[in-house]
C-alpha cells in the first residue's frame, strides 16, 4: 500500500513539471521528493514520468495514474487529517452509560467544567439502571458496577461501593437506634425490589472486625430505584440501605443520618469501563483523566468508603 508522502509528490510533481517546484509546496527537499517518487514507480512497476535536465513530462501511464488519482488526493488528505485529529484535541459524540443516581449526583454537576475544557466534544449521556455491553451498543464509556467483562474491555477501579442503613433525623427522633445490624427489624423498611429479577434485595452488614449480620429491614416500602428509595427516606417513612455515593451529600449537610456507623456492606467497586486500553480517541481519554483526576481531587474514594464509619 503507497502512503501519502509517495502520492502527494507524484502528484504536485505533475502539476508543477519539477521536483524542485513539488518539493517548494511540500516542505520538502527536491532529492526527498525525487526518493518518493522514484519508490513509486518501483512499487507499481511503471515509469510515470520521463526526465530530462529541464523538465519532469508525464508518460502515458503517468497521465493515467494522474486522473485516477488526482482527484481523489484531497479526499484522501482530509481523511487522514480528520482521523488523526482524533487524537489531538478532543472533539466528537462521546457515548456514556450511568445509573441514575449516581450520574444525577456526582457526574452530571461536572457537564459545565468538562464542556468549557473541551468544547468539541459532545456529550450523549444515558442514565440507566443496567450494565451496558459497550461494545454491542456503541459506548465509549460506562460508570458503574457488575459488569462482565467482555474481551478488550477495560475496569478501572474509581471508588468501593459499600451500602448504609440511612434514615431522615425525623423519623429517627423518638426511636431507639439499632446496635447491631439484627436491630433493623424493629423500623420500616424502604427496600429495593429488582427491575431484572423482581425479587427483594436484602444484605447483611459486616464491622472492621469481620463479623457479618444479616439487616432484615421490613418490606414497608417498595421501590425499584436508589433515587426513589433515598427520597422516601427524606421524607421519613423508613429505614434504607443505599450506597453510600447515592446519599453522601444528604449525610454531609445533615438531611440524613447514618444508622450503625460501624457496619457496611460491600457491593464491590465503582468503576470506569471502556472498550480498549490502547488507541482511545481523544474525546475518551480525555473524560478519563478529567474523571479520575476529580475522584482523586475531592478524594472520593475515601469519602464514599462506608468501611470509614461516621
Amino acid at each position: 500500500m503507497e502512503t501519502l508522502a509517495n502520492l502527494e509528490s507524484f502528484v504536485r510533481s505533475a502539476e508543477t513539471g519539477s521536483f524542485s517546484a513539488a518539493a517548494r509546496r511540500l516542505a520538502l527537499t527536491p532529492a526527498a521528493v525525487s526518493r518518493n517518487v522514484a519508490m513509486l514507480e518501483r512499487n507499481l512497476g511503471v515509469r510515470l514520468f520521463q526526465r530530462s535536465t529541464r523538465k519532469l513530462t508525464l508518460t502515458e501511464a503517468g497521465e493515467r495514474f494522474l486522473q485516477a488519482i488526482g482527484g481523489n488526493l484531497e479526499a484522501l488528505q482530509s481523511a487522514i487529517a480528520a482521523v488523526g485529529n482524533d487524537q489531538g484535541e478532543p472533539s466528537g459524540i462521546l457515548k456514556l452509560s450511568m445509573a441514575p443516581s449516581f450520574g444525577m449526583t456526582h457526574i452530571l454537576p461536572l457537564l459545565p467544567a468538562f464542556r468549557a475544557r473541551y468544547p468539541q466534544v459532545r456529550p450523549e449521556w444515558h442514565l440507566e439502571n443496567r450494565p451496558v455491553d459497550l461494545i454491542a451498543e456503541g459506548y465509549d464509556l460506562a460508570i458503574g458496577g457488575g459488569f462482565e467483562l467482555a474481551q478488550g474491555v477495560v475496569a478501572r477501579p474509581l471508588a468501593p461501593a459499600h451500602i448504609i442503613a440511612v434514615a431522615a433525623p425525623a423519623y429517627l427522633a423518638d426511636r431507639t437506634l439499632p446496635t447491631d445490624p439484627a436491630g433493623l427489624i424493629d423500623f420500616d423498611g424502604i427496600v429495593m425490589r429488582s427491575s431484572r429479577t423482581g425479587r427483594m434485595r436484602h444484605w447483611s452488614l459486616r464491622d472492621a472486625a469481620g463479623n457479618e449480620v444479616a439487616a432484615p429491614l421490613a418490606e414497608t416500602l417498595m421501590l425499584n430505584d436508589p433515587a426513589a428509595m433515598r427520597e422516601a427516606a427524606l421524607l421519613g417513612l423508613g429505614v434504607a440501605l443505599l450506597a453510600v455515593p447515592d446519599v453522601l451529600p444528604w449525610l454531609e449537610r445533615g438531611e440524613l443520618v447514618r444508622l450503625l456507623p460501624q457496619w457496611y456492606a460491600d457491593a464491590g467497586t465503582i468503576a470506569l469501563y471502556y472498550p480498549s486500553r490502547s488507541l482511545l480517541p481523544a474525546k475518551t481519554r480525555a473524560f478519563i483523566d478529567f474523571l479520575t483526576d476529580h475522584f482523586q481531587r475531592e478524594r472520593l474514594d475515601r469519602r464514599f468508603a462506608g468501611s470509614l464509619g461516621a
